[in-house]
């Protein structure tokens, strides 16, 4: 236990009578000495205690269906990559190590499909976000009836991604859909079949991806903008400085955080896509749009090879959290830098 002198104050009984003053003699004048008191040491009080327990039970109810729902399957899924778990067998599953991810080192198909995957990922994400930054500027302008466009704007989004993908098969129709009717009524030609083409299919699935994602990063990149102060891009006028110069002197700045966020979660979510392209093309044809996603569902559900399907999932995870390390990196130097 700490101890600590506390000085004596001077009562009606102190022989030396009064308070002390400043040259340490009685008198009315002095400043008493201040009574210094020993700081309490131990456990904390109950009722900070109790505050604690009271804010794990009401994080409980959103946490145990995270630990229940995706960070127990992701555990099971690592776990199932080390066996050779198939479907329809009788004998118990056995531990078989690495050998998943040995035969996942020589597989061309897969690794075929992981470059496929990151140029639908790259294709989609880049002028995905370019598209949506021209148009977060446009309906950022006093225009008339920007409410209506703002409101078309998202109708993507609203969209579920497996009517998105019959819409659009219908639209890539050879005989009756509306590219190629279009295009014959301008003279250019008799159409093709864009999806079943060899050279056609990823280009007209990324346009789709495209089409689909763009009003998430829109509504990001708007806010963003709204947030910009306007009296720095009055100032900014007042200097003399043009359009471009506004631009990347006072806009892009504000909203550089916000683009490098869902740049970066758009990569990821792009990425892992599969309902979209199952839609669409089911990773036809002849691979050319067989993302990494569709390869292990084929490998677990069409096969029945669900310890190396596991495999596949564990290196995209893999690789996922690679570009997020690399993402949280780079937020965290550009705050030091700030």
């Amino acid at each position: 236990m700490t101890s600590v002198t506390a000085t004596k104050r001077s009562g009606p009984d102190d022989p030396h009578g009064g308070r002390s003053g400043r040259d340490g003699h009685g008198g009315q004048g002095g400043r008493p000495r201040r009574s210094w008191r020993p700081v309490p040491s131990g456990p904390p009080p109950r009722g900070k205690a109790f505050g604690d327990r009271a804010a794990w039970f009401l994080v409980l109810p959103a946490l145990i269906p995270i630990l229940i729902l995706s960070v127990g399957p992701l555990l099971y899924g690592i776990a199932l990559a080390f066996t050779d778990a198939q479907s329809g067998r009788t004998r118990s599953t056995q531990w078989i190590g690495t050998l998943n991810f040995q035969d996942l080192l020589h597989d061309t198909l897969f690794w075929d499909s992981f470059r496929i995957g990151l140029v639908w990922a790259v294709g989609v994400t880049v002028p995905q976000f370019l598209l949506a930054l021209g148009l977060a500027l446009l309906l950022n302008q006093n225009l008339r009836l920007r409410w209506l466009a703002r409101a078309l704007a998202i109708v993507p989004w609203a969209m579920p991604e497996v009517v998105v993908g019959i819409m659009w098969r219908l639209v890539y129709n050879p005989d009756a859909g509306i590219l190629n009717e279009t295009i014959r009524d301008l003279g250019l030609g008799d159409g093709r079949d864009w999806l079943t083409g060899l050279a056609t299919a990823l280009p007209a699935v990324i346009l789709v991806g495209i089409w689909a994602g763009m009003p998430q990063t829109t509504v990001a990149l708007l806010a963003g903008l709204q947030n910009t102060p306007r009296e720095l891009h009055e100032a900014a006028a007042l200097d003399g400085a043009g359009a471009w110069r506004r631009f990347r002197t006072v806009t892009w700045p504000a909203i550089k955080p916000i683009a490098l966020a869902i740049s970066a979660l758009n990569l990821i979510w792009n990425f892992n896509s599969f309902a979209l392209v199952y839609v669409l093309t089911s990773g036809g044809p002849g691979g050319r749009t067989r993302l990494p996603m569709l390869f292990a569902y084929e490998e677990a559900f069409r096969y029945g090879q669900f310890g190396y399907a596991a495999a596949m999932g564990c290196v995209m995870v893999a690789v996922i959290s690679v570009l997020l390390a690399f993402h949280l990196v780079g937020r965290l130097r550009g705050g030091e830098d700030r």
